[in-house]
């Protein structure tokens, strides 16, 4: 309800519309709920204790920033492959490769930066290069050289490959061996929630600012066109194809333009989000590996470290 919500006063432009903010408070009184009944409850799903453990929230916050600004970075860059610069879906996933391949290569080698560095100096470098990534998204043009973003995909993978390890063994090693499957699922749950909520209000920013963009160019349509065609830049160029004698041509460009223009808004809303999450990282994340915490197997269990392993690579 809180993510369709979101998307809804996007699609609008209009979060005051019932249809906006009635699902969006339900979303928010349910998440509420959900907390206070797993606080009453002898044996919850979600622990919420544990997030009084300052590197087990500093942990999951970064893992939610960073799946944030990556997912809804990536939402716009398919649409800029494809509407933008006329790929198709299977080139448009071909260049996005790169961001995978990058995480490949590095994410076995994180472990030894972190043991140089610390995990709150890699979390954080990481962060930087990821948000470097995003600022190169900020000036893309309709005619900037496509093996720019291969470049942009390697360094944001490179990035994510020196977040991820760290701070989920971070997760793991912040709670006792015996709530390791639990850490994991709250690891996992968070990503997927910062990746959702990513795509929703970015993929909101991004329509709000490409509607703005397009008003006067759409005042001479229909009403009920203007608005269809308002809403996306997929939107757009279907009802130009289906305008006669030719006329929607003169939409094509202005359309380009203004997602273009929204699509830098939002990678300069992705560059703070991560830079915040690099300060997080920075400040709350310690300085070294953390042994884990005291449980049946005794602070720095070699069992708990291995687990703890084996889920960082899972998870990159």
């Amino acid at each position: 309800a809180l993510i369709y919500g979101i998307i809804k006063g996007g699609e609008l432009a209009d979060f005051t519309a019932f249809a906006a903010w009635g699902p969006t408070l339900l979303g928010v009184v349910a998440l509420a709920a959900f907390v206070l009944y797993e606080r009453r409850i002898p044996f919850p799903a979600l622990d919420v204790t544990w997030f009084r453990n300052k590197v087990f929230s500093a942990s999951v916050v970064v893992v939610g920033v960073i799946f944030f600004a990556l997912m809804g970075v990536s939402f716009f860059g398919v649409f800029y492959i494809q509407s933008v610069r006329g790929y198709s879906a299977l080139q448009a996933g071909l260049l996005m490769l790169p961001l995978a391949v990058a995480q490949l290569l590095f994410a076995p080698r994180a472990r030894l930066v972190v043991e140089r560095l610390g995990v709150a100096a890699t979390a954080a470098g990481g962060m930087v290069l990821v948000a470097l990534g995003f600022v190169g998204y900020t000036v893309l043009t309709a005619t900037t050289p496509i093996w720019v973003l291969i470049v942009l995909g390697l360094v944001m993978g490179t990035g994510m490959a020196h977040v991820m390890p760290p701070v989920t063994v971070a997760i793991m090693g912040s709670l006792p061996r015996e709530k390791a499957g639990a850490g994991s699922a709250v690891n996992n749950t968070f990503r997927q929630v910062g990746g959702s909520l990513g795509v929703a209000v970015l993929g909101a920013v991004l329509s709000t600012v490409y509607r703005d963009g397009m008003t006067d160019t759409l005042t001479h349509l229909p009403e009920g066109l203007r608005d269809k065609a308002g809403e996306s830049l997929e939107a757009t160029l279907a009802i130009a194809d289906r305008l006669p004698n030719g006329a929607g041509k003169a939409l094509i460009a202005p359309a380009n333009d203004a997602f273009i223009h929204a699509m830098h808004v939002v990678a300069a809303l992705s560059v703070g989000i991560s830079l915040v999450g690099a300060l997080v990282a920075w400040f709350l994340l310690p300085r070294r590996a953390a042994a884990p915490a005291a449980g049946p197997g005794g602070p720095g269990a070699p069992e708990q470290q291995d687990r703890a392993r084996e889920a960082a690579a899972a998870e990159a």
